[in-house]
């Protein structure tokens, strides 16, 4: 594993369209949620933190797709965000969008990639 790297799964544990994985990063000596999940084959990472106001997005633990499958939701707004972007597409976010965070997968797992 590359310095600056942490794993946060195996490949394996996150399915296309299917439940996401929470994990907190650090943010000024805090702990701050984020998720990942995997769209279009690849994992897609962002803070756990609706554009509108600072609320966690899942609905369920681990559950940010709507009934679709085709967009992350904000269980407390509704807000659509685009999954390979972040960026509102519908609701109260007005044009905010999720905060992506890097990541990369390996033959080894998925990576947080730490700045």
């Amino acid at each position: 594993m590359a310095a600056g790297a942490r794993l946060i799964c195996a490949s394996a544990d996150l399915v296309e369209g299917g439940r996401g994985i929470r994990f907190d990063l650090a943010r000024e000596g805090s702990p701050v949620p984020a998720f990942l999940v995997r769209y279009r084959g690849k994992p897609r990472a962002y803070l756990n933190r609706c554009g509108h106001v600072p609320v966690e997005l899942d609905w369920q633990p681990g559950e940010f797709f709507d009934s679709t499958g085709l967009y992350l939701i904000c269980a407390v707004h509704g807000a659509l965000f685009a999954p390979e972007t972040g960026l509102c597409l519908a609701g109260r976010c007005a044009g905010r969008g999720l905060e992506p965070l890097p990541v990369e997968e390996r033959p080894d797992g998925i990576f947080f990639l730490e700045s």
